[in-house]
This record gives C-alpha cells, structure tokens and sequence, in this order.
C-alpha cells in the first residue's frame, strides 16, 4: 500500500529545506500545508516563543478525527530540526542507499520520521482504513535538549498512547526503556590574589573543582548509570589565581532512583571541596527529562509487536541511554515509545538511509494504525 516512489521523493524534498535548530519556520509551513492537505486540523504553538529571542516558530500539531474506528486516539510524532551543518542539503541517491553530497548532514534524523508519518496518513487515505482519530506532533529544538516537547501545549493533546519515530536502530526496533536525565552547572567561586607574589592570599577556584572532580563517580557506573563531566572553564590569566571556575556535568540512568542518588553524589562533592577550601559553589540540579519504563504488556508494545509482524518487520524491545521526545510525553502522561528508523551515521556529515528502511517505515506506521484498531478498542 505504500507508494515507494512517492515517500521517497517527499524524503528528498524535506531534506533539501533548512531547518537548522533555531530556524525551523520554512519545514514547518511546508508541513503545516501537507497536513492541512491531508484533512488534519492544524494549530501551530507558541513554544518557540520560550525558548530563546528570535525563534518564532512552535510545534505543530496536527489531528485527524476518528473514521468510525473503535480504536484508541493515537499519537504519532518526529522532530523538524537538524543539527548542524544542515543549510544547503544535496541528497544523492544511488543505488537503494541516500546520503548528502558530504559536506553536510543530510537530516534524517529526523525527516525520515516525518516522511513515515506522512506517507501513512496518505495510505490511509486512500484505503480508507478505519482508525479512531489520530493526533501528529512535529517539535522544534529537539536538538536543543527536547526543548520542543517540553514546550508542547500539551492542552492541546488528547492522545493518552503514541509513538516517536526517532531512535536510529532498524525499524522493528521499539524503545521501551531510556534514563531519567539531570544536569547541572556548577559554579565555584575562590578568591584571586598575585600567583607570584601572594598566592597564598588567593583560593584557586580551578583547585577547587579539580577535588571536587577527583572524588566523583564518573563515566560507566552501573549498567542503568552513567555521569559526565562535559565541560570546564575558568581563569585569567597565568599570573592571577583564579577566582571563579564553572563545571557542567550530567548524570542519567534507566532507573530514577539511581540518577538521583548520583546527581545528589556529585552536587555533594562539590559541596564538601568548596568548604574544605573557604570557597563557595552556586550548584543546583536540573531535571531534563523523565525516563521511558513501558512493560512489555503495556499497550504501545503489544501494539508496535502486532504490527510489526503484520508488516513483515522482526521486532526488537530495546533500551537506550539517549534522550528523546518520547521521554518528555512520557513524563506527561501519554504512554509512548521510540521506534528505529533506520537512519545511519547521524549528526555527521556521512548520514545515509536506505531507501528499504524508508518504506518500511511508512508499513509499520500503517500497520500500527490497523492493529490499534483491533486490539485497543
């Protein structure tokens, strides 16, 4: 049912218009009239307006009514930015395979998802497939840090289930697991004083967060667990002890309990080097997002299994380590998760999808729609 030729030729038209993170306006009014096109009703949020001056553009979020379906109101979902480089986009496709011409992305990640979305919108269409309603989020700043989703009018959704087609494993490949995230920047303030003639008047600020640092748990804690340090910075000069130094770092896991417990690891560590040393520290967590914990009996999976042997697709239940969209609708109450896509190499500049995983797609989302119309009712 799907239409190879015409998912494709969609696929190369997305990803030849700009839409670097911050300048998403252009893809999101070509979407917005697809949509529109398709029977959607179309509404464009305000999102954008939070999350930094100059950004105009929101979410769009897009719903089709039920057509006598019996079947729950699902939601599908893809983001409209690319990371960089992203402007001035040539796909080539050769031989089953499409990548850029290699000096830049070439933005399936994660216009791939959109084109699956799309085109299974199309189909059922055409074959008139009974459903009971369907609602389409496309988010901007995804790469920004899901900045998008977390800015979602979520008035806006009704859909309690859904799925986001963002995660680069094969399709077949359904997220059910991904870490609760907290980051935090740290800010370590000394004292400066003369490195060559009183340093002894001064509080290394850069000594400071190096203790801290000694004494955290870093890197692979446990197989739910990981912490980072990402990012140092402080200083003057050579000849200055340096007053102020800040330190950004994160820690994530599967389980929220361990996240918190080493978040509150780190922020006291810091604590503790800043009192040994007469110093001080502005340190506070941040939660970036929740995780994803779908039981392999809960609906989206036993939806996303069905279908995917409907489609002739082998299925994979699987966890990450990564963030995406379907955290932050999870936090929100709407069960959902990340499916694969298929999408190589991202965020360089060799990028490649094949044109198999294209199609496939776009069966699966099909297939999605028909099975939650036979067992979601």
């Amino acid at each position: 049912m799907v239409n190879k030729e015409r998912i494709i030729h969609e696929f190369l038209e997305m990803v030849q218009v700009d839409s670097e993170s911050g300048a998403e306006r252009q893809i999101a009014d070509l979407l917005k009239d697809k949509l529109t096109v398709l029977g959607l009703e179309v509404v464009e949020d305000n999102a954008g307006s939070h999350i930094e001056v100059g950004q105009t553009t929101g979410n769009i979020i897009g719903t089709l009514p039920a057509n006598g379906g019996k079947g729950p109101l699902l939601l599908f979902s893809a983001h409209m930015d690319t990371v960089k480089p992203g402007k001035g986009v040539k796909p080539i496709r050769e031989k089953g395979i499409i990548s850029s011409a290699g000096d830049t992305i070439l933005g399936s990640d994660d216009k791939a998802g959109i084109a699956a979305i799309l085109e299974a919108l199309r189909v059922i269409e055409e074959k008139q497939i009974k459903h009971g309603g369907i609602q389409v989020v496309f988010t901007i700043a995804e790469e920004k840090g899901l900045v998008g989703a977390k800015r979602l009018d979520y008035a806006l959704i009704k859909a309690k289930l859904g799925f986001v087609l963002d995660s680069g494993g094969s399709p077949g490949e359904i997220i059910i697991k991904a870490p609760t995230q907290y980051s935090f920047k740290a800010a370590v303030k000394g004292k400066a004083a003369h490195a060559g003639i009183a340093p002894e008047h001064g509080i290394n600020a850069i000594v400071v967060a190096s203790n801290a640092i000694a004494n955290l748990k870093l890197g692979r804690i446990d197989k739910e667990t990981t912490a980072n340090i990402g990012f140092i910075s402080g200083g003057v000069a050579t000849n200055i002890v340096p007053e102020k130094v800040v330190v950004e770092g994160e820690a994530r896991s599967i389980n929220p309990a361990k996240a918190k417990e080493q978040i509150d690891h780190m922020i006291e560590e810091f604590e503790k080097a800043a009192a040994k040393f007469s110093a001080s520290v502005d340190i506070e967590p941040v939660k970036q997002y929740d995780n994803i914990d779908l039981a392999e009996d809960s609906l989206p999976v036993q939806i996303a299994l069905r279908a995917a042997e409907n489609a002739q697709i082998k299925p994979h239940l699987g966890q990450t380590g990564g963030g995406s969209d379907a955290n932050v609708f999870n936090g929100q109450g709407i069960a959902c998760a990340n499916l694969g896509i298929g999408m190589s190499k991202v965020h360089t500049t060799e990028e490649f999808i094949t044109e198999e995983h294209l199609v496939e797609n776009a069966k699966y989302v099909v297939e999605i729609i028909k099975v939650a119309q036979e067992i979601g009712a």
